[in-house]
Parts: structure tokens; sequence; C-alpha cells
């Protein structure tokens, strides 16, 4: 257990970036395996950052030991990479560092000066200090997912993996939900789309007199994200943007701003930063028209007498969902999917406070009343939830749990393929250790020293 915290935490600790190469400090390569070098400072950070997360550490020559295995194995994995030719494209890993930076950018309500200050540095600083460590995790997953791709498990298997866990020793579940909802767009006003248009025009004819568009894009743009590194997304290929979004940034000059673009999301204006080959950085200024007052108020009445018909015609929610909803998820039952675990589960953090809020006061069959939402496209709507089921805090057991013990007793049987992986490609793989790190006792294991 301690090894598989420790192998979760060297992704955190590596996003501290507080590297212990102050001035005047000599490095020493301590590792080398293959063609990768694991140095004395990149061992002292990880070291570091674990010490500053948890403050009371007893075994402290134990954990410097299993953050040293755990960097040797991930650079065992990297080198394995390099022979099997795997690479990603610099648009794969910044679409990946955008993901996981706004994902935290969520956690803290949009708000990216509370990143900034946690890590003392930029948005950019902190997204370019990602791309490595982003990189090097995918290239380990991609060999991980190669050698475990054709392991199966068997019900034999799972009920033997759960039944050798001691009673005591199974966590509590939490209280879990699944949820579906009826979603009413508002109809947006030809004249809120009027202002939309003329109030980015005017954006743009003040960056054509000098204005910095970075600057614009932080006060107005409703894309929270972008907006806090001033609207710039990144160096990006095409296909990774709204089709009509690429139509016209690929077409920019240096500096150029472009006219009203409309996309799924809203209407943007665009300004070319640098094109580098295929790959092209560009800024936006996102802003979304809103429904009126009067036309959210109908919204609501509508989806009232929707609850209420549903009810009284005691409609099977996928039905009723198939022939009310706006929302894509409709065709598929109607259903909302956790973007966390890729499931129909809900945990409490999974949800926003308000639709929690909502949920938590519900009981399976019930459907709430319409509550305000914004959907993933950034739109504002209403829908009615309807609550499916709820399963309150438990142990967990083969018949309410099979699935998630499933999974544990999966990601075991993958693990010890893995391990034995590792054990044979110690053998067949260049590795030399610092003599002052000899000492280590997995590396006796490995039968790397004697």
């Amino acid at each position: 257990m301690r090894k598989i915290f420790i192998a979760i935490l060297f992704w955190v600790s590596c996003l501290q970036l507080t590297w212990a190469q102050s001035a005047g400090t000599i490095d020493e390569i301590i590792a080398v395996v293959g063609k990768e070098i694991i140095t004395k400072s990149e061992l002292e950070a990880e070291c570091i950052n674990y010490a500053a997360q948890f403050k009371d550490i007893d075994n402290v020559d134990e954990i410097r030991m299993l953050i040293f295995e755990h960097m040797l194995k991930q650079k065992l994995f990297i080198h394995q990479a390099q022979l099997d030719s795997i690479e990603f494209t610099d648009a794969e890993v910044d679409a990946q560092v955008n993901y996981k930076f706004n994902y935290w950018l969520a956690q803290v309500g949009g708000n990216a000066k509370i990143i900034e200050e946690a890590y003392n540095k930029t948005v950019d600083e902190i997204k370019k200090d990602m791309r490595s460590v982003m990189r090097e995790q995918m290239l380990t997953d991609r060999v991980q997912q190669t050698i475990t791709e054709n392991v199966v498990i068997t019900p034999a298997e799972v009920k033997k993996f759960f039944d050798k866990i001691p009673y005591d020793s199974l966590p509590t579940i939490q209280p879990s939900y699944e949820i579906g909802h009826i979603v009413k767009l508002p109809p947006v006003s030809d004249e809120e789309i009027a202002a939309i248009k003329e109030k980015l025009l005017g954006f743009r004819e003040r960056v054509l007199r000098g204005e910095k568009f970075s600057m614009l894009a932080r006060l107005y743009s409703d894309d929270q994200a972008s907006a806090a590194d001033g609207g710039e997304l990144g160096f990006v290929e095409r296909g990774t943007l709204y089709p009509e979004f690429e139509a016209v940034a690929f077409n920019l000059k240096s500096g150029e701003v472009s006219q009203v673009v409309q996309t799924k999301a809203g209407y943007h204006i665009i300004q070319m930063i640098e094109r580098r080959g295929d790959k092209i950085n560009v800024a936006h200024i996102l802003l979304q028209p809103k429904p009126s007052a009067e036309e959210q108020v109908k919204a609501i009445e509508w989806l009232d007498s929707v609850r209420q018909v549903i009810i009284d015609q005691n409609m099977d929610f996928s039905k009723a969902a198939m022939e009310f909803s706006d929302d894509m998820n409709k065709n598929s039952g109607g259903w909302v999917v956790n973007p966390y675990s890729n499931s129909y589960k809900f945990e409490k953090e999974a949800f926003d406070a308000s639709t929690f809020a909502t949920v938590s006061k519900l009981i399976p069959g019930e459907y709430s009343q319409p509550v305000a939402y914004v959907n993933e496209d950034g739109k504002m709507a209403y829908r009615l939830i309807y609550l499916k089921t709820k399963v309150a805090a438990h142990k967990p057991n083969l018949r309410e749990d099979y699935d998630l013990i499933r999974g544990a007793a999966l990601e075991e049987k993958k693990q010890g393929i893995i391990d034995k992986w590792l054990k044979e490609k110690v053998k067949i793989t260049n590795i030399k250790i610092n003599e002052n790190y000899q000492n280590c006792p997995f590396l006796k294991e490995w039968g790397i020293t004697e």
C-alpha cells in the first residue's frame, strides 16, 4: 500500500516544482537506466516535497528509498518507450497539460491566482514545468498499457481477491448516486447575439488601437481557463479545436486579430501569437450570449409542466428524457456520466456544490424542481434532476460493489504482471547506481547489488 501511495504522490510532488538546486549546490548523477539519468537534486526535490506535504515523518530513510525505487521504475518504463519508439506530439502533451490544469482550476472556482500562489509561479511557468512530467507520465502509462493489454480476470478470481481481504481492512465506500437529467436550453434573442458581436468588435478595435489582447481576455473572456493565460491556448495542431475556430485561426498572420467567429461554445475573436510549422498558438476572447430573464422564466415553467406530465403519466425516465430533453445524452437514456471516473456513479466530491445540494435532498425515483445549470459548452440552461439510485456508506460487498471490486482485483493482477516485467527488465538493462546509494534494500532484490 505504501508503494502505491508513493507512486501516486510522485506525480503530485513533481508538480510542486521546488527543485533543491540552490546556488552553489553541486549536482551529481546517482543512477543511470539505459540512456536515462536520475540526479541527486531530483531525488532531494521529491523528498523535500514529500516532507512539505506530510509534516511528521518518522521513517525518513524508508521514504527516501521508496521514492528512489519509484524513480528507477519510471526510468525503466521511459527506456522501454524509447526502444518501442513510442512518442507523443507536443500538441498531445499540451492537451493533457491543459486538461489537468483546467481540472485544478475548476477545483478552486476558476481562480488561477490561487494556483499561482500555491506554486509561486505564473500559469505559463506552471504549464511549462508540467510538460516534461506529463510527457514521461504518458510514456509510462502507454508502456504499462502495452504490458497489460491482454490481461483478463474471471469472476472466480474476483471472489478469491475479495475473500482474502480481512473485513477490518475493507475501506468504507462513500455514499454514491446515479442521476439523470432533462435539460431545457432557453433560446437566446437576436438582440443579445447582436450585442455580443458588437462588444467583441469593440474589443477588436481597442486591440488595433494598441491595447493588449491579453488584458482584455483576462478581464472579459467567458473562457475562464484560458482567460488566466490572457486567452492563450498553447500550441495546437489541426483537429484540436472547433472546426469553425480552426478555419479562421490557421489563416491568421502573426499579431492579426480575427473578425467575430461563431462556434458551439459561443462567439470569439482570435489573435495569432505564433506559428511553428503545422502548429499554431493563438489567444481568444469568448463571449457567451445569455438568455433573457423572460426566456429563463419560460424554461422553468416549461420544465415544471414536463415534471408534472412525467409524474402524472408515470413515464419511464429514459423515455421522458428522449421526448423532452435538449441534452445529447438523451440518446443514451438521459443518464449523466461522471467525467472523473467515466461511470454513472458519483460521490459527493464529483458534484459541484449546487448539484449536490439538489441531489442530496432527493430519494431514489424522485425528480427535482427545475434548477439552473451550465452545460459542458458553458451555456446557461435549466434541468430536472432524476435520482436513480442512492447507496449509503457501507463496507464493500460483491453484490453491490462487484464492478468496484473487480476493478481492484484486475489492477492487482496487472500490477503483478508489471512487477514481473520489471524484474525481467532489470536483468537486461544497463543500470548503474552511484556507490553512495547502493545500500538500498530493493537493489539487492533486483539483483543489482550483492
